[in-house]
């Protein structure tokens, strides 16, 4: 996972877009974060960069949808990548103990709600936030 800013994001997508147009078919899924809907103490500029990614891709999502073009965000909770190695043991498993499932998430399971974003089967979904985050945080 890659993590940009939001200039970044539009840039990228401006390369893809005029192409999606035109083939009147795409499929944009935008990763944010669990804080990007709940906020984060102490992450203000993390939680509304992550915000921000949900909001463009709604707004963009609207742009599209004529043209065949799906967007949609995946939001996932703390999930157990490098990001987090630099946390302590005893952090990972208050957060851990935090989250309904009762585990952090693996990639795993944010790559299988992507692969399921970009598939046929999801034609119908269109600016949604999946939230990948074992009921850490229901909204």
């Amino acid at each position: 996972m890659i993590n940009v800013d939001l200039s970044s994001l539009f840039n990228m997508t401006r390369t893809v877009w005029k192409s999606m147009r035109e083939r009147s078919f795409g499929r944009i899924v935008n990763i944010s974060s669990i804080n990007g809907l709940k906020g984060q103490f102490g992450q203000t500029n993390y939680a509304a960069a992550k915000a921000g990614v949900i909001g463009f891709s709604k707004s963009l999502a609207l742009e599209g949808a004529r043209k065949g073009i799906t967007v949609n965000v995946v939001a996932p909770g703390y999930v157990d990548t490098p990001m987090l190695s630099a946390l302590k043991p005893e952090t990972l498993a208050m957060i851990a103990d935090g989250i309904p499932v009762g585990r952090l998430g693996r990639p795993e399971d944010v790559a299988r709600c992507v692969s399921f974003l970009v598939s046929g089967d999801a034609d119908f979904i269109t600016g949604a936030t999946i939230n990948v985050n074992g009921g850490q945080y229901l909204a």
